[in-house]
């Protein structure tokens, strides 16, 4: 249950927000609900969402996977559930996806995605506990640029998921459009089709 209406006032630029949300995603996100309460801090996640989307440095998969463990680690399931979807709708291995909450006992993740998801996690503590090691391990696999992208993306992922989590967001049903129900094998099938 969420601890703020997801009805807000409906000024004129919260009706463009939900217009494109509807455009974009089919609906409209229960943050941009939540965050419509104040039209000033929806206008400002708005832009910095699209500042956000222009950085380029670091693999998308690599981002994907950090956000989802800061995500995973503050417990927030809507933006586990909308990253997921995202995720997918880009490309990314569904599995990787469905496994970061247990990443460490996943036998999908290369070394380089595990540090990603550690470094996540470890910053994403109260205090961070990022080490030299882990940090010099990113930084030499990376360069600078998409070490930076990595460690300003756990960042903004905390900021999402506090807020989300705060708010009482929980999932709206995002991953649900992902996959592929299989259809029952027929008797001269034997089997239902690979999705």
């Amino acid at each position: 249950m969420t601890r703020i209406s997801l009805t807000p006032p409906r000024t004129l630029f919260y009706r463009a927000t939900e217009w494109y949300s509807k455009r974009a995603y089919k609906e409209v996100l229960d943050p941009a609900k939540a965050l419509g309460h104040n039209s000033r801090v929806l206008r400002a996640d708005l832009r910095f969402e699209q500042a956000i989307a222009k950085w380029k440095a670091l693999d998308p998969d690599l981002k994907a996977l950090a956000v989802m463990a800061t995500a995973a680690s503050i417990g927030c399931s809507w933006c586990m559930d909308f990253g997921y979807w995202v995720s997918t709708r880009e490309g990314m291995d569904a599995r990787k996806l469905q496994d970061v909450p247990a990443w460490r006992n996943s036998d999908v993740y290369t070394p380089l995605e595990r540090d990603v998801m550690e470094y996540a996690e470890a910053m994403t503590a109260n205090p961070p506990e990022v080490t030299d090691e882990l940090a010099a391990r990113l930084l030499g696999a990376l360069g600078e640029a998409a070490f930076v992208e990595l460690t300003a993306m756990v960042a903004v992922e905390n900021l999402r998921s506090r807020i989300n989590s705060a708010l009482g967001l929980t999932s709206q049903g995002f991953k649900d459009h992902c996959e592929v129900p299989q259809r029952p094998a027929t008797a001269s099938e034997g089997r239902a089709p690979v999705g």
